[in-house]
């Protein structure tokens, strides 16, 4: 290319935004936040629930969702070229990648019980026959019909969030699967919540500075002149406090003053306690799993009771949504897949690497590419055998490497 060409197809950002013929329908809409992502509702955001949400959904969004294609015994043979891949595997939408996008959906139906998932590009209209998504979008359900819902979506072509209605067969409707435990008013979740809100109220209280006095006074205050005394007498120890440069102030001599800013004892902490305790084995977690001091065996119950109906739920419905009964008859299906070596040290994946090519599970190669190696050259390496036995007499690799064995006499043999 020459230099006119090169500086004919320049491209630069910073410049092309000088230009007074850029497309305006690029800046026409602008906030000063993200507009798309999703936020807690007011009080979520400030509990505990927030750590937990955000633990789960980074850990449900490790695990790889994709659209494929199954043999007659339902295992897994290879991936489907389609959009509805795409957007599971690389770009949900022009904002959002596939894992940022699962990790709206855990967050959404978590924070609100259900989720819904509005594909809002397709190839044909979905309410018609069958589609392919080519863009999809997490929305919130604002009203139920019979066979229809309400939604509140998010629009990127005006940069707002739209309310339009929808068949319920043309979206995901995906509903919490611990819905009774976080969602639920008398849940231990909310329960929880609402204990942790009016602790934080009492500490608000007791540093709010106040000195908590009690006036004892040398008369009677039964009358309403002496309680207007009483009250004469009190705002003048309150100003000579706030007046007083090292807040010191005087009385009289028959006055007594108590002083009540002390803690009060309470089982608020051990409810506190016991309801977050409750609440860690119902959702199948311990301390160690948000610390990362789990071990295999922790690790391996927080993935069965946690993620996997997290991640049930929303692969069973997007294969039964985005999928028709033709497609499924013909092996297409949608599946998580995790990697079960994360969280296997070196020394236990040597051993493990030796178990799985020696009982010809899995390659060498195939083994390498976990570790991250690049495949080896060598054919035997994509070969499903056992490498530590010699291979058969007949086989034209191995001839001539080892010489045959010499054949004895019938009657050499001892007997005995």
């Amino acid at each position: 290319m020459g230099i006119g060409e090169r500086l004919m197809h320049a491209w630069n950002a910073f410049r092309n935004n000088r230009d007074p013929t850029v497309n305006t329908t690029l800046t026409q809409y602008s906030t000063a936040y993200r507009p798309d992502a999703h936020r807690l509702r007011y009080g979520n955001d400030k509990s505990i629930m927030a750590m937990i949400l955000n633990r789960i959904a980074v850990d449900c969004v490790s695990q790889d969702i994709r659209h494929v294609r199954i043999n007659e015994n339902g295992q897994f043979a290879d991936d489907v070229d389609s959009y509805l891949n795409q957007c599971l595997t690389v770009e949900a939408n022009i904002d959002q990648t596939a894992r940022e996008f699962f990790r709206d959906v855990v967050l959404s139906m978590f924070d609100e019980g259900v989720v819904c998932i509005v594909p809002t590009d397709t190839d044909i209209n979905p309410e018609t026959g069958a589609f392919d998504v080519k863009s999809m979008r997490t929305a919130q359900i604002l009203e139920w019909y019979p066979e229809a819902v309400r939604v509140k979506v998010y629009d990127e072509k005006v940069c707002q969030r739209k309310e339009i209605i929808i068949k319920k067969r043309a979206c995901c409707i995906i509903e919490n699967p611990f819905y009774s435990i976080m969602n639920e008013p008398n849940g231990v979740l909310q329960r929880l919540i609402r204990k942790m809100a009016l602790m934080d109220s009492i500490d608000e209280q007791a540093g709010a500075g106040k000195l908590d006095l009690i006036i004892q006074l040398p008369y009677s205050i039964k009358s309403k002149s002496r309680e207007d005394q009483a009250e004469r007498r009190r705002s003048s120890i309150e100003h000579q406090l706030k007046d007083s440069k090292y807040g010191i102030a005087y009385t009289d001599a028959t006055e007594r003053i108590t002083q009540l800013n002390r803690p009060l004892e309470n089982n608020l902490q051990k409810q506190i306690e016991y309801l977050t305790s409750t609440l860690y084995n119902q959702l199948g977690l311990t301390q160690e799993v948000f610390d990362g001091t789990a071990d295999e065996q922790a690790m391996l119950n927080y993935r069965t009771r946690t993620i996997e109906p997290v991640l049930c739920a929303i692969v069973e419905e997007l294969r039964r949504k985005f999928l028709t009964k033709t497609a499924r008859t013909q092996g297409q299906t949608i599946m998580f897949f995790s990697t079960p070596f994360k969280l296997v040290t070196a020394e236990k994946l040597a051993d493990i690497a030796d178990k799985f090519t020696r009982n010809e599970i899995m390659s060498s190669n195939e083994f390498r590419a976990i570790v991250g190696l690049k495949p080896s050259d060598d054919p035997t390496a994509d070969e499903l055998r056992n490498k530590n036995l010699n291979r058969e007499g007949n086989d034209p690799m191995m001839e001539g490497q080892y010489p045959p064995e010499e054949e004895v006499p019938q009657d050499e043999y001892q007997q005995y």
